[in-house]
């Protein structure tokens, strides 16, 4: 993708900045959009990747643990009160990461103030996926306490499909007949994986009562909400100047905002009589922080790469699970799970080789008028 921009001043000084940004994919946006960086710079390549590595290795242990804890014996924390604690940890964590950077704290509270409290317009499209965030994140919990674990991992791939959609839609984002083909791959082989586990586990049982068609409409609505939030978020992350962190700022208020409604309407009555944390213990506490980090992750993959990478690297974190399951609970390595992880790995590269071929990109510049003296 090739990007023109040019800056010209009047005598006053104000810029004027036309920036022309034509690529086939779209994924990037214009140079404001991504702050002006380059796509081909060392440091974007760096954090794209290490973006992606890191979200796979949060979502490999986020469903295994947050499984775990809803169904084990004991008080059962209020799923309501985790979203929130997991809104407000992404919240703190963005502004300290603000804080960092504008090293002092009355440009950091003047940054927050210009950017936050005088642009009420512009907090309020980020109340979109604040909004659809905290439902989806309900929904999760519903499904992973009514679903055993492998089916949700496979029912749960349904959201890079959504994603793919979403992307062409809204986004307008081309995609090529073969990467379309590599959805479908990536699909069938975290489904002979997951299969697999499925089988193994259906004489599994828990301490808590589930039910498999709440679950399956639980998952399936939160594939939906997954992919509009995320294309909708990219959306607007690379349509502004806005940095990452305080888009999150913005998006994990208003999440916080909404989850305690949230919260008080479905369990106002329990939360009154044994408090928000009731339930709560170093393991939960764990699945807070990871959904708190994956948040943030998931914020900057989509600033510098795109939401259906984002979708590949959640289903590598399928595959790293059971292979962590190899050593720590005895899983047996077979010819279909080997099977299921080669169709994955060569839907990755189907869709990283298979891009379609740039549009020639048309350059325009657009200086300011000089005033006369």
């Amino acid at each position: 993708m090739s990007t023109t921009y040019e800056k010209s001043r009047d005598l006053d000084g104000a810029a004027v900045a036309v920036d022309v940004a034509v690529g086939a994919r779209g994924e990037m946006g214009t140079a404001k959009g991504n702050g002006g960086q380059g796509v081909n710079t060392p440091e974007f390549r760096f954090l794209k990747y290490l973006s992606l590595v890191l979200l796979t290795l949060q979502n490999a242990a986020l469903i295994l643990i947050m499984r775990y804890v809803r169904t084990r014996q004991g008080d059962m924390f209020f799923a309501t009160s985790a979203v929130v604690c997991s809104e407000a940890i992404k919240v703190a964590t963005s502004l300290a990461i603000i804080l960092y950077q504008e090293k002092r704290v009355d440009l950091w509270l003047q940054h927050l103030y210009e950017n936050i409290i005088l642009q009420p317009l512009d907090c309020l499209k980020v109340s979109v996926p604040a909004f659809v965030y905290v439902v989806q994140n309900n929904l999760l919990y519903i499904a992973v306490s009514n679903l055993e674990a492998a089916t949700f991992q496979v029912t749960y791939q349904l959201k890079i499909l959504t994603t793919a959609i979403f992307s062409v839609v809204m986004l307008r984002k081309q995609l090529a007949g073969l990467q379309w083909v590599a959805l479908v791959v990536l699909f069938a082989g975290v489904s002979i994986v997951q299969l697999q586990e499925a089988g193994e586990k259906k004489s599994s049982s828990t301490s808590v009562e589930q039910s498999p068609i709440k679950g399956l409409v639980a998952v399936c609505v939160s594939c939906v909400l997954s992919g509009f939030a995320g294309v909708y978020f990219e959306k607007i992350l690379k349509g502004t100047s806005q940095s990452v962190w305080l888009r999150n700022v913005q998006l994990g208020a208003l999440g916080v905002i909404i989850g305690i409604i949230t919260m008080f309407v479905k369990n106002g009555s329990d939360v009154s009589e044994k408090g928000m944390l009731f339930g709560f213990d170093s393991v939960v506490w764990i699945v807070v922080f990871l959904q708190s980090f994956g948040g943030l992750v998931v914020a900057v993959v989509v600033k510098y790469a795109d939401n259906i990478l984002k979708g590949f690297a959640t289903s590598a974190a399928i595959v790293l699970s059971c292979i962590a399951s190899m050593y720590f609970f005895d899983f047996q390595l077979t010819l279909q799970f080997s099977v299921g992880a080669a169709l994955v790995m060569l839907a990755v590269y189907m869709y990283s080789k298979f891009v379609p071929q740039p549009t020639p990109v048309l350059s325009m510049t657009v200086s300011a008028p000089t005033r006369r003296v």
